[in-house]
C-alpha cells in the first residue's frame, strides 16, 4: 500500500509536471504566431516585420542625428568644372545619437587631397551653437558643429586636421550642405 500510494504520487508530480510544461511551450509558441508591427514616426503606416530594421533605424535616431545626416562640401566644389580643388564630408548615422564620418577629395584630375574615417558622438546642441559631436582624430579632440545648413570642422590642437591632409590642406573649417547628390568629377 505504501508504494502504491508512493508511486501514484509520483506520477500525479510527474503529470502536472508535464501540464505545466505543456502549457508553458504552448504559450511560447504562441508568441510566434504575433507579427509586431512598428508604427512609423514619419509616416502613419504599418511597418511589416521584414522591413522593420530599417524603419527603426530612422525612428529611433536623434532629431540632431537626422538634421546631421547628408554631404558637405567645401567652397572648391560649386568650381570644380574650372579644376578647383574640393573635399566632400559625407555623414551617415551611426546608432541613435552618433554618426559616421567619411571625407573625400577630388580624385578624378589629380590626387585626393584629403581623406579621414571615422564616427562622432553627440555631445549636445542649443540655439546659439547649433548640433555639436564629437570625436578624437590623430590625438586631438574634434568638434563637429551643424547649424543652418552648414559643418563647421575645428579641433582644440589645429595641426592636427592637417595630418589627414596634403599640400598644406586642413580639414578644419566650413563645408555647406548639399541638396542634391554629390558629383564625384
Amino acid at each position: 500500500m505504501i508504494k502504491t500510494l508512493s508511486l501514484a504520487s509520483s506520477l500525479s508530480s510527474s503529470v502536472i509536471g508535464l501540464i505545466l510544461a505543456a502549457t508553458a511551450l504552448t504559450a511560447l509558441s504562441a508568441c510566434n504566431n504575433v507579427s509586431p508591427t512598428l508604427q512609423s514616426t514619419a509616416t502613419s503606416t504599418t511597418v511589416k516585420p521584414a522591413m522593420q530594421s530599417a524603419a527603426q533605424a530612422q525612428t529611433t535616431l536623434s532629431p540632431a542625428v537626422q538634421v546631421a545626416i547628408g554631404d558637405y562640401v567645401s567652397a572648391g566644389y560649386a568650381q570644380r568644372a574650372q579644376g578647383y580643388d574640393w573635399v566632400a564630408v559625407m555623414i551617415s548615422a551611426n546608432g541613435s545619437e552618433a554618426i559616421n564620418i567619411k571625407v573625400r577629395a577630388r580624385t578624378d584630375i589629380k590626387q585626393a587631397s584629403c581623406s579621414y574615417e571615422g564616427q562622432a558622438t553627440l555631445m549636445g546642441q542649443d540655439n546659439a551653437h547649433g548640433i555639436i559631436f564629437q570625436t578624437i582624430a590623430n590625438d586631438s579632440l574634434v568638434f563637429l558643429q551643424f547649424k543652418d545648413g552648414q559643418l563647421t570642422i575645428d579641433s582644440e590642437d589645429k595641426r592636427a586636421l592637417n595630418y589627414f591632409c596634403s599640400g598644406g590642406a586642413t580639414l578644419a573649417g566650413d563645408y555647406q550642405k548639399l541638396t542634391g547628390s554629390l558629383a564625384v568629377s
